[in-house]
């Protein structure tokens, strides 16, 4: 175990800034054990790639990339055991090596495990990765592990928990046989790809819906399954595509001054990087995950009921293009879909959801973007939840009102943490905890 003392911990865009008493780096559950029962305050980080102020502001910190191994895994049921610190990508290529798939994937492959449950990590078209644990193992407060499995009824609770219980330490994912995906993208007017969505939902194995503010446009991708040795002729579209970024950096640069400029950046971007199509087919995670991402934007994401999702779209939409008001949105907007689950703080607790993200590519000037304060406002209207790791300002009066199981959770809470541990000062307005003892 390392241990470094007194130092200053930032954030992946360097937003966010703490000092820490002590920083360990571990690699057994043993010293998980050790650290997590002799501190007094204590907060879990891996590739910091959250944009909610989660991580960190604790005295004690835990760097838990170093324990990463790859325990187990049973080919009799499908299941692989990995410690909470290993990267998704490394737990993705081991299920893949077995011939086995996670049904449905986050979008980027550099989040550790640990995070990407604790904080709802999703993919489209499936369930929260949290929903394919089938058992974990947590270090409470004291110290003490805590087995939990899938048929406790704390496994509702702890799938989606924001690392305020404890520390996740083991955990067992159930798996799928692999499977190829026929992957098709295009542009559609907005007019054509949202009255679709049930219609596609129904019919194909993927979809998601990049939609790009200001040109009227989405960007459909599906996905079917078909036999792996089936020819598709591969087209990836123009060579410079894989310069968006570059060329969204360059556009948007001036737009946190001036942000009408972002509706005339997007009309440009539309034109040059999404009017064109692809097909190729592949893996789900080979097809359709993200292998890297650079730290130049910062996120917001909410969901919303499938049912009322149009409404919503709609109101965004008119609100958007109002000449009159700043919230001019970088492409794109990220529509993915979220079938229905029992865990507590799910965006899909009891009801199928769609999820959209909002993106600023400008992160040293997030604070001010007008966009995620009107998608929060639209959405909060009309029910609708924040994804954890990402931006939002709704506290506990919000929350309460979203979340059915809110005032359960923040029972058991303070039940598992009596004293408060693993509460940092965001979370801790978050529960409208009065003390932090």
């Amino acid at each position: 175990m390392k241990q470094n003392k007194n130092g200053v911990w930032t954030s992946w865009n360097e937003n966010l800034t703490y000092n820490y008493e002590s920083l360990y780096k571990i690699t057994s559950e043993q010293e998980l054990q050790e650290v997590v029962k002799k501190s007094k305050k204590i907060r879990v980080f891996g590739n910091k790639q959250s944009s909610a102020d989660i991580a960190s502001g604790a005295a004690t910190l835990i760097d838990i990339r170093t324990y990463n191994k790859i325990i187990s895994s049973n080919d009799t049921e499908h299941t692989i055991t990995v410690q909470s610190g290993v990267i998704l990508g490394d737990f993705l290529e081991a299920v893949e090596a077995k011939g086995w798939c996670i049904p449905c994937l986050p979008d980027i492959n550099t989040i550790t495990i640990g995070g990407a449950l604790a904080t709802g990590t999703h993919g489209t078209s499936g369930k929260l990765l949290s929903e394919y644990m089938t058992k974990c193992s947590i270090v409470l407060a004291d110290g003490s592990i805590k087995i939990i499995t899938d048929k406790d009824d704390l496994i509702d609770a702890i799938r989606v928990s924001l690392g305020v219980f404890g520390v996740f330490s083991e955990i067992t994912f159930k798996c799928e046989p692999i499977y190829t995906l026929h992957v098709k993208e295009g542009p559609e007017d907005d007019s054509v790809w949202l009255p679709k969505i049930n219609e596609r939902l129904k019919k194909h194995d993927f979809l998601r819906i990049l939609w790009l503010p200001h040109t009227d446009k989405g960007y459909v991708i599906t996905g079917d399954k078909i036999d792996p040795n089936t020819e598709v002729i591969e087209d990836l579209g123009p060579k410079y595509l894989k310069h968006r970024r570059t060329a969204s950096k360059i556009l948007y640069k001036y737009s946190h001054v001036f942000p009408w400029i972002t509706a005339i950046a997007n009309k440009l971007l539309y034109r040059g990087f999404f009017s064109s199509t692809k097909e190729h087919k592949g893996s789900l995670y080979q097809a359709t995950v993200t292998k890297s991402r650079g730290s130049t934007l910062e996120l917001a994401e909410w969901t919303i009921g499938l049912d009322v999702f149009p409404t919503v779209f709609e109101e965004l939409k008119t609100e958007i293009n109002k000449w009159s008001n700043k919230s001019f949105i970088h492409i794109p907007m990220d529509v993915r879909f979220v079938y229905k689950d029992k865990s507590w703080l799910s965006y899909a607790y009891e009801k199928d959801t769609v999820t959209m993200g909002c993106v600023s590519r400008n992160a040293a000037t997030a604070d001010t973007y007008e966009a995620f304060k009107s998608i929060e406002k639209i959405f909060l209207k009309h029910g609708g939840k924040p994804h954890w790791a990402k931006r939002f300002t709704a506290k506990d009066a919000e929350l309460s009102k979203v979340y059915t199981k809110w005032e359960d959770f923040k029972l058991l809470r303070r039940e598992l943490d009596p004293t408060n541990k693993f509460l940092n000062p965001y979370l801790t307005e978050i529960f409208n905890e009065k003390t932090s003892n």
